[in-house]
């Protein structure tokens, strides 16, 4: 026994000198941990802001967008685009990143708006939000790429709904890219441009050529918000795949940048017949501008907050009664699960389910649509709710699903549901 307690003793007195030599290599760890993850969202925030993926190669030397901004007068052809239609087509200035004098110039009304040159200026300053000018030894724009930040950020990393990206594609004076994958004529391209309007994009149309849904309408969805996705398993209206997935199909196949990119499902020729015969399922550029950066621009995109709703943008006593109906009498918690208000898993759903038609899920591998979260709905507001904005406002959904789901609500329930909604 008494061997046995030395033993135990000596054990202890053991462990308790390793102890502080365990602390300390815990708090090394967490400190690397820590360095990586502000290096991490240091390096994404930069990616998502300013880097092109090298696709000055397709808005560039393919659409020679530059030339169409640039004008005649600068060295490119056409009259030019001036500030007045950049702003027009929802084109957003960083106004700080301006120098104090043409801020001053601007707030005095003294900066000629029609004059392309500045336009060129202020893309020479990088201050054109999502876009980079690229210029020459004698100041001439040589190239224009786009970013992340063009679609998805305005001054609060909220998608921006202003954004008619059809018709910032239309300046464009050689959209043969166009017209060869979908074998149409120019006009034709143009006339589909311009139909998608202000805050929307069509992701697929040069995957499967559907420019029109069946009831007439453009097909072109509505520009998604790039904050509120951290838990949330599948990304997109029509839920293609994870975050990241979706950084590197639009990084390669929608903004045109230089990387790789592999999805066989693109190898159907029933549902994308364009993407088959093109071969955009399985890509490889001689040099990969995007695959490295998909980490640290997937780490910044979780780590966006979720913008809190404007001081007195909704009725609080409501509200409370709302959030009572959401998780009870309207059923609404069972699909859009609080916190993420999507459900964890596999958060997808069936034209039928939730009553709509199924021409923007069979667009998609799954064919079904997924629950989109509802945190910062306020910001989402511009241009109507669901993939296609076919919802003007909030209570057009709340009264789709009463509708649909026989809920029998009474008008002052749809009000506090509303207004629930409203405080997400």
């Amino acid at each position: 026994m008494l061997f046995c307690l030395s033993a135990a003793i000596t054990l202890a007195a053991g462990a308790e000198s390793d102890a502080p030599q365990h602390a300390r290599a815990q708090r090394q760890m967490d400190r690397k941990t820590d360095a990586h993850a502000l290096a991490a969202l240091s390096q994404g925030r930069q990616i998502f802001r300013f880097d092109t993926f090298g696709d000055e190669v397709f808005w560039g030397d393919t659409l020679k967008l530059n030339q169409a901004i640039a004008g005649a007068n600068l060295g490119g052809v056409g009259p030019g685009v001036s500030l007045s239609t950049a702003l027009a087509v929802g084109l957003k200035v960083d106004v700080e990143a301006l120098p104090k004098s043409l801020r001053q110039r601007l707030s005095a009304d003294r900066l000629d708006l029609n004059d392309p040159a500045n336009t060129l200026a202020l893309l020479e300053l990088n201050a054109v939000v999502g876009v980079t000018g690229f210029f020459d030894s004698r100041h001439r724009l040589e190239s224009v790429g786009i970013q992340c930040a063009l679609c998805h950020s305005t001054v609060d990393n909220w998608p921006n709904r202003d954004l008619n990206v059809g018709a910032v594609i239309n300046l464009a004076p050689d959209l043969s890219v166009f017209t060869n994958a979908l074998q149409v004529d120019e006009a034709t391209v143009r006339q589909v441009l311009l139909s998608w309007g202000p805050g929307k994009f069509d992701a697929e149309l040069l995957l499967d050529g559907k420019a029109v849904r069946p009831d007439g309408k453009p097909a072109a969805t509505l520009l998604p918000a790039a904050f509120g996705l951290g838990g949330v398993n599948l990304h997109t209206y029509t839920g293609w795949g994870s975050v990241p997935y979706w950084n590197a199909f639009v990084a390669n196949l929608d903004m045109h940048g230089q990387g790789r990119f592999f999805d066989p499902r693109l190898n159907d020729t029933n549902t994308f017949p364009i993407a088959a015969r093109l071969g955009v399922g399985n890509i490889a550029a001689g040099t990969d501008l995007v695959t490295g950066k998909l980490p640290a621009l997937q780490f910044y995109q979780l780590a966006l907050p979720i913008p809190e709703p404007p001081p007195g943008s909704f009725d609080s006593v409501a509200a409370a009664r709302g959030k009572s109906l959401f998780g009870g009498k309207a059923n609404c918690a069972t699909c859009h699960t609080p916190p993420l208000f999507t459900e964890p898993g596999w958060n997808m759903h069936t034209p039928e389910e939730i009553g709509i038609d199924n021409f923007q899920a069979n667009r998609s591998p799954d064919q079904r649509y997924r629950t989109t979260p509802l945190g910062g709905l306020f910001t989402r507001a511009k241009g109507g709710f669901y993939h296609d904005g076919r919802f003007a406002d909030l209570a057009a959904v709340v009264e789709h699903y009463d509708q649909h789901l026989g809920l029998n609500l009474s008008p002052a329930e749809k009000n506090d549901l509303i207004e629930y909604l409203k405080s997400l």
